[in-house]
């Protein structure tokens, strides 16, 4: 993560150095809007875990590890940094509202973990179960902007999307072998419908837009695939959720 937040500050100390020369007025790109229709690309980092509803603590299970019965104890989830690319149409409906389109290609790691303990509570287990996904995701969003002060200005966004994992059907790839198994993978719904809001800024710079937005997505389907092992037995509904950071060109 430390490389990718250096070549963000980089890139950002690069493209804001072209911002120096305008059209002699201080002002770059003094008629970006009013065009009907922009087009551009992104590049995002991003932040994905999960929202777990764990099964109640009365039907959660227990297994055998090594000749001694282990009961679950909580589950949760981990967040993992990753990146994605996109693309992005903007339209114009109203002076300061527009409707963004912006279908990426967004790669994602989460983890459950999971804590077992023996009945006597003198030996703790934790095993991890990574699920890793690409996503092709399609959100349509109004963007709100705020009036512009010289070559800046600020913004709200928020809409609704579709995402594709198309990494899913290499999960749910292999059988459960039954419930006290370790060695099972968790397995989710390739579909999902999700919720986004956020917030970003707009720099005009002499030939270009360069935008910074920070996003949440919130996944509204149940994504779990329910089979018969102890991870799967233990875990009621399990929803996606993403923060964003992107930075998008316009031109």
């Amino acid at each position: 993560m430390k490389k990718l937040e250096l070549i963000i500050i980089y890139l950002l100390f690069s493209l804001l150095g072209l911002s120096q020369e305008s059209d002699g007025y201080g002002i770059n790109l003094p008629k970006f809007y009013d065009k009907k229709i922009h087009f551009g690309f992104t590049i995002a980092g991003n932040s994905s875990d999960f929202r777990i509803n764990p099964t109640p603590n009365s039907l959660l299970p227990d297994t055998i590890i090594s000749f001694t019965r282990y009961k679950i104890k909580t589950v949760y989830s981990s967040a993992s940094p990753n990146f994605g690319i996109g693309l992005v149409i903007d339209a114009r409906l109203k002076k300061y509202i527009r409707l963004r389109f912006s279908p990426s290609l967004t790669f994602a790691e989460r983890k459950i973990i999971y804590t077992l303990s023996n009945l006597n509570r003198d030996s703790i287990r934790i095993f991890e179960k990574s699920v890793e996904s690409v996503f092709l995701i399609f959100p349509l969003e109004t963007k709100i902007q705020s009036k512009r002060l010289g070559n800046f200005s600020a913004y709200a966004i928020g809409g609704v999307g579709y995402s594709l994992d198309l990494s899913a059907r290499k999960k749910a790839g292999t059988s459960s072998g039954g419930a006290n198994q370790l060695d099972n993978n968790v397995k989710l719904n390739r579909d999902d419908f999700f919720l986004s809001s956020g917030i970003g800024t707009d720099f005009y710079l002499q030939y270009f837009k360069l935008g910074f937005e920070i996003k949440l997505l919130i996944g509204t389907n149940n994504l779990f695939l329910k089979e018969n092992n102890v991870w799967t037995n233990s875990i009621d509904k399990v929803r996606s959720r993403m923060v964003l950071f992107t930075i998008t060109f316009e031109g």
